[in-house]
Order: C-alpha cells, then structure tokens, then sequence
C-alpha cells in the first residue's frame, strides 16, 4: 500500500503539534502498512519552505522506523533546500539545485528523481492547445526557463555525486507509464552519458524502490531483456524501438 501525503495532509500532521513525541507518533499511524510516503514540501510563498528540517526529520524518523521510504515533492530552492537536510530517500523533482544543496543531498544519502520529459512534453504543447501557458510566447519562454534551469540542476546533482533516478511525474504534461524513453533522452540532453542515463532507468531506479535485480545480471538470479532496435548507448531514440520482451 502506499500512501501519498499532500499539502493538506502534511500540514494536518503538523498542525497544533509542531515538536515532540507525539509528532513522530501521529507519522507512525500514518504509515501503519504503508510502503512510500510522499511529502509536498512546496508552500504558499515560494521563498519560504513552510517547515523547519527538524520538523520533517521528525516525521522522516518516524517512517524509517516503519521500514518504509519518504519521497519529497520540492521544485524551488528552499523546498529543495528541506528534502536534501531532511535527509528524506527521494527529491521529486528538484528543479532548483545549487552546489550547496547538492552537497548535502549526497552526504545524507538523497535521490534526485528528475522529471525533465514532463516540460519538454510541454513544449509541444503549443501545437494543440490554445492554452497561453503553453501556446503564447511568453508561456513557452517561460517553460523553455525552467527546463534549462531543471537540466542545470540535474548537472550539478550528478557531479556532486548524487544518485539520479529518472522519474515521469505520471500525468504531468504528456508523460505516461513506457515512456521512461523520453526522461533517459531527456537526461542525456541535459549532459549525462548515455550508460548513464540509462542506469538512471534501470539499476538506479530500482535502489530506490528496493529492487537489487532491477537492471542488474548476476548468476542465479532473473533476467528480464526488453529488445530495441538500435543501441541505446549510442541513441537513447533506440529505447522507443521495443521489438520485444522477454
């Protein structure tokens, strides 16, 4: 079972109760049974995160005593800020990343899920919709913005030695389940080796979500092989190109 925790519900936990045992308590019947928890760190203002990182770590401590795993949404600086020294397992999608932040994502363990097919999904948008968001120049600018930014961010994660899982926001833009194609692309745009791309797909992917033979061969243990046509350590287009899995 897994549960998802949005803005409302988070803020229930906290609210009238903002330290204490009784905080770690109120997380633990949370997740009583659940697998993922999933935090929406975004707040009102968007240079301010709504919680202190002793508050999270709280309710972080408490899930990990369940066995279970915290995922945070945070896309600005300072939400970003919280989910890397609130040592939470995954940063979903973490658009706004500096050397900082990055740093202390890496020593305290934590996963930056990247969504970048999500805006370029959107850039196609233009051509469908009359929507401005998407269609009028100043929409489009805006997303092309804030991709450059995500990629940027995606950079300095990886050199500063944080583990990249790719991730499809599912149901953001036009992203959908078989489409991790377009995030691996989407990765090795943004300055990634192919392989490592890749990996982000496969063996990094299943780290996160407790698969140690996700993307990974070993003697006695399952292969599943999905063909493409094409290599996708020369052309990331290749994994589109599925003739067969077995």
């Amino acid at each position: 079972m897994t549960i998802a925790v949005d803005d409302g519900l988070i803020a229930g936990i906290f609210d009238g109760d903002r330290d204490g045992e009784a905080l770690a308590g109120q997380a633990t019947a949370l997740v009583d049974g659940a697998d993922l928890v999933k935090l929406y760190l975004d707040g009102p203002d968007a240079g301010t995160a709504p919680w202190s990182a002793d508050e999270v770590r709280k309710v972080v401590s408490a899930v990990h005593a369940r066995g279970a795993t915290v995922a945070a949404h945070g896309s600005g600086l300072p939400n970003c800020r919280l989910a890397a020294e609130s040592a939470v397992d995954t940063l979903e999608h973490g658009f706004a990343l500096d050397e900082d932040i990055a740093g202390v994502m890496a020593a305290n363990g934590v996963t930056l899920v990247s969504t970048l097919s999500v805006m370029h999904s959107w850039l196609t948008f233009g051509s469908t919709t009359s929507i401005e968001r998407f269609a009028a120049d100043v929409g489009r600018s805006a997303i092309a913005e804030r991709l450059e930014m995500a990629e940027h961010s995606v950079r300095i994660a990886f050199h500063a030695g944080v583990a990249i899982a790719a991730g499809s926001d599912f149901g953001g833009g036009s992203v959908r389940a078989g489409h991790l194609a377009w995030e691996v692309q989407a990765l090795v745009k943004a300055g990634l080796e192919p392989w490592q791309a890749l990996g982000s797909a496969t063996w990094q992917g299943g780290a996160v979500l407790g698969d140690a033979d996700a993307g990974r061969l070993r003697v006695g243990g399952p292969a599943h092989f999905t063909l493409v046509h094409g290599d996708p350590l020369e052309d990331p287009a290749a994994l589109w190109r599925v003739w067969r899995v077995v």
